[in-house]
């Protein structure tokens, strides 16, 4: 699973400092809360932290972030994008998928920088620019793997004459292959 997004969604009902849950999916799925929510879908964890890499993330409560570390999430932070490049960050989080790959994207819309997507409930600046997204959902498509895919926090009420909403289908079009690519081969 790739999840795009400005805040790790990794704390507990014992870490989080807000109590919010929606601060909580990624730690659910990867077995870590009640298990009301935990086996929603099933006896079990969904996913195993293994299998999750983060891409963007620039706000981690204190908690989050020592439990995120124990855990061994693959976050690609924004520091990381600054130092290493959407390409090479992309190139990462990507390796080792094969044909058996049924890969999960999630997609909130705070993962982009407020300047072009304010439309979201949970800003936070500094995120990924327009073209460093675009590559990013560009190469994801390349894979071929992608299976399925949640939207998250497009906020209406929030958004600047539809800015972020078009955006947003701008880039879930990337995502599933439309390329603006001019090079052959």
């Amino acid at each position: 699973m790739l999840w795009l997004d400005a805040h790790a969604d990794f704390n507990t009902a014992a870490l989080t400092p807000s109590g919010n849950i929606h601060g909580m999916p990624v730690a659910i799925l990867c077995g870590h809360g009640p298990a009301e929510l935990v086996e929603l879908g099933g006896p079990g964890p969904a996913l195993s932290a293994a299998d999750v890499r983060q891409i963007g993330i620039r706000s981690v409560d204190p908690g989050e972030k020592r439990f995120v570390h124990e855990q061994g999430l693959e976050v690609f932070d924004m520091r990381y994008i600054d130092e290493m490049g959407m390409r090479h960050t992309m190139e990462q989080a990507l390796a080792g998928m094969d044909d058996n790959t049924h890969l999960h994207v999630s997609f909130d819309v705070d993962f982009l920088d407020p300047e072009i997507a304010p439309g979201v409930g949970t800003t936070v600046p500094g995120g990924p620019t327009y073209r460093e997204a675009q590559l990013c959902m560009e190469m994801i498509a390349d894979t071929g793997r992608l299976a399925s895919l949640d939207v998250m926090e497009l906020n209406p009420a929030l958004d600047v004459r539809n800015r972020t909403a078009l955006l947003a289908v701008d880039l879930i079009e990337s995502l599933f292959g439309k390329s603006t690519l001019m090079r052959q081969g």
